[in-house]
């Protein structure tokens, strides 16, 4: 008993010159075919594509880091701030409340949420209120008081510590995927404490006196200790311990009419 092959036509013999193999006989499958069980129907035939291994780079993408645009180097080049971390990760800015906003703004603007620590809600309230576009993701909370944010890699949180020269001790502290960021107006005695702890510093114009300080808490060169006290506003100098750059924060058109200009003084 002979097993007709699913080649051939439905009518028909499945092989001419009485072969059952797959010998020169066989046939191949024509317009209305069954289509090979557990294959499908066999698809167009095309060359692979193919780069020579010493071409290989000209592929290549260019990815910066992931973050917020903090600014710009002396280059022109953004600078990047990865703000939300599957670690903890403090921030101290020693500066004014324009740029410390300007964070807040952007930080909101990667999807994270932006709960502000502050004794001065009125200075706040409007940029809470746009931010958003309506949705509350940015709160103010007085000092001492923030709750538990609950924070996770699908629902990052920053928390913005706007508490004056002295701030206490925070009830709400960094965590995985919960960055704190402090400002602080000026050098002040805890300032120390809090630069040595901290993963990134920003450090705004300041008195040459206190650049004197901060130089030797942050280990900066002569020549960027001394700059300290002639930066224009907008320009801050970040410091890893690895790493330190100057950066000019530029504010878009919607942050200027909600922030106004930068300015180092509030």
């Amino acid at each position: 008993m002979s097993v007709p092959s699913p080649y051939g036509s439905p009518d028909g013999p499945a092989t001419t010159g009485g072969s059952t193999g797959r010998g020169s006989g066989s046939r191949r499958p024509g317009r209305g075919a069954r289509p090979r069980f557990g294959f499908g129907l066999v698809g167009p035939r095309r060359d692979r594509h193919s780069v020579p291994l010493d071409q290989l780079d000209a592929l290549a993408l260019p990815v910066g880091d992931d973050g917020m645009v903090i600014g710009v180097d002396a280059e022109n080049r953004p600078a990047v701030l990865g703000i939300n971390r599957p670690v903890p990760y403090d921030v101290t800015l020693i500066g004014g409340l324009w740029t410390a906003q300007v964070m807040a703004l952007r930080a909101a603007a990667t999807g994270a949420r932006v709960a502000v620590e502050t004794g001065r809600a009125q200075s706040w309230t409007a940029l809470a209120r746009a931010a958003g576009g309506g949705q509350p993701c940015v709160t103010l909370h007085d000092v001492g008081r923030v709750p538990p944010q609950g924070a996770s890699a699908g629902s990052p949180v920053v928390v913005v510590r706007d508490c004056g020269m002295r701030p206490p001790r925070g009830r709400v502290v960094s965590a995985p995927w919960q960055s704190v960021v402090t400002l602080l107006p000026y050098l002040s005695p805890v300032a120390p404490r809090l630069l040595e702890k901290s993963s990134l510093v920003g450090v705004q114009r300041v008195s040459p006196d206190e650049a004197v300080q901060i130089g030797r808490v942050m280990g900066l060169p002569d020549h960027e200790r001394d700059a300290l006290s002639t930066l224009a506003d907008g320009v801050t100098l970040w410091c890893t311990p690895d790493d330190r750059q100057f950066v000019m924060t530029r504010a878009t058109d919607a942050e200027t009419g909600l922030l106004g200009a930068a300015r180092r003084m509030d």
